[in-house]
């Protein structure tokens, strides 16, 4: 008897640790196959986000956006929180726009065709407006 309440004293700490860890709930991970698009289209969401954090961290566009009032840092905190499709539409957005069109490319383009125009015309005696040019007859 003495031998069975020795016994009972040795076990029951484990017996008790063991039962209360059994008593908490046992998470199971499960491994399932992963498709091709899906490590395609998780990439090209990270390389998206990285085009639009790479775009709004130019000098250039930090200068235009405190120019309009707004803050940069603010701005790419907001742009942090976006959906992936929201990000998507930037990106493409962002790649689809061209690069350096302003005022200046076309204005210039229309003074160099006029120019380019009225030489022709003057060469061709046509009119006569460049002092510089002869007729071809």
């Amino acid at each position: 008897m003495i031998y069975f309440e020795h016994m009972a004293k040795f076990l029951a700490r484990p017996l008790i640790l063991v039962l209360i860890m059994s008593s908490f709930p046992i998470t199971s991970f499960s491994a399932a196959n992963v498709s091709t698009d899906s490590l395609i289209e998780e990439s090209s969401l990270v390389a998206e986000r990285a085009l639009v954090h790479e775009f709004m961290s130019r000098e250039d566009v930090r200068v235009e956006m405190t120019a309009q009032g707004v803050d940069p840092d603010e701005a790419l905190s907001r742009i942090n929180s976006l959906s992936d499709s929201e990000i998507q539409k930037i990106a493409g957005q962002i790649e689809t726009m061209p690069a350096g069109e302003g005022v200046v490319g076309p204005i210039v383009g229309a003074i160099v065709t006029v120019f380019i125009i009225l030489l022709i015309t003057d060469l061709l005696c046509l009119t006569s407006f460049f002092n510089f040019t002869r007729c071809a007859r």
